[in-house]
């Protein structure tokens, strides 16, 4: 009898010990990843619009391939980016896309199907997380992660920075801010709504919102976003999602 309650007590300690761990970046980006992806992003077959064109992504065993298909005055465009670079066809012919160009095409479809599936995609070699501490918005309880990139393969946009808002009871993201050099440079903030499953995997819309200043740090948005001091620029709506799993 006393080796039983011996073993009962031993274990409720190391119960306790285990339950209050604290949680590392890393674990709470895999945590948000399995509750978002439930072991399906790695290998499936994913296809919506966005605002007239058309997106494809398609992973298997490492392998990927993400595209974006619209028409316009000259044919049909597909823009194709694999794991050996990127490539333009129109009406099924590819064509020589000049270097500057093409890096311009690459990115912008690499941005749509980046967002459009967090958070995967923040365990790729590149990302650097860090836990920046803890906030309180619309009374839930968030992890703060910050997200940089090393400029090896991070890509041209390497030195942009992120913060996400990590739901600290279902480890779902809500929300999410980044500052960009391109065009002159700009911060954004993104509110998820709309979160729904498509076969097992989970997707979110976004209000899209900027501060009026640029001379701020990413983690103040949140607080500003509560006192509605920010502008709505526009509203991120992904439709006609499919999703196949291999």
């Amino acid at each position: 009898m006393r080796l039983l309650l011996l073993l009962i007590t031993v274990l409720f300690i190391l119960s306790c010990k285990e339950s209050s761990k604290k949680l590392t970046a890393q674990d709470i980006i895999d945590n948000a990843i399995d509750v978002h992806c439930n072991d399906n992003c790695e290998d499936a077959f994913i296809s919506f619009t966005f605002r007239d064109k058309e997106y494809k992504s398609i992973r298997k065993a490492g392998k990927y391939q993400y595209e974006r298909i619209f028409s316009d005055s000259i044919g049909i465009i597909k823009d194709v980016i694999t794991n050996e670079g990127y490539r333009r066809y129109i009406n099924d012919s590819v064509i020589k896309v000049v270097d500057s160009m093409a890096t311009k095409y690459a990115n912008s479809v690499n941005s749509v199907h980046y967002f459009s599936q967090l958070p995967y995609g923040l365990n790729a070699p590149a990302v650097k997380k860090e836990l920046l501490g803890e906030a309180t918005i619309k009374g839930k309880e968030y992890y703060e992660i910050g997200i940089t990139f090393t400029e090896e393969g991070g890509g041209t946009d390497f030195e942009d920075e992120f913060v996400y808002w990590i739901e600290k009871e279902d480890f779902s993201l809500d929300y999410l801010a980044y500052s960009y050099t391109v065009n002159g440079g700009g911060i954004r903030f993104r509110e998820a709504f709309n979160k729904r499953v498509v076969n097992g995997i989970t997707f979110l819309d976004y209000n899209n919102y900027k501060p009026e200043s640029l001379d701020i740090k990413l983690t103040t948005l949140d607080s500003l976003f509560e006192n509605e001091e920010l502008v709505l620029l526009s509203k991120i709506e992904n439709e006609q999602i499919e999703v196949s799993i291999n």
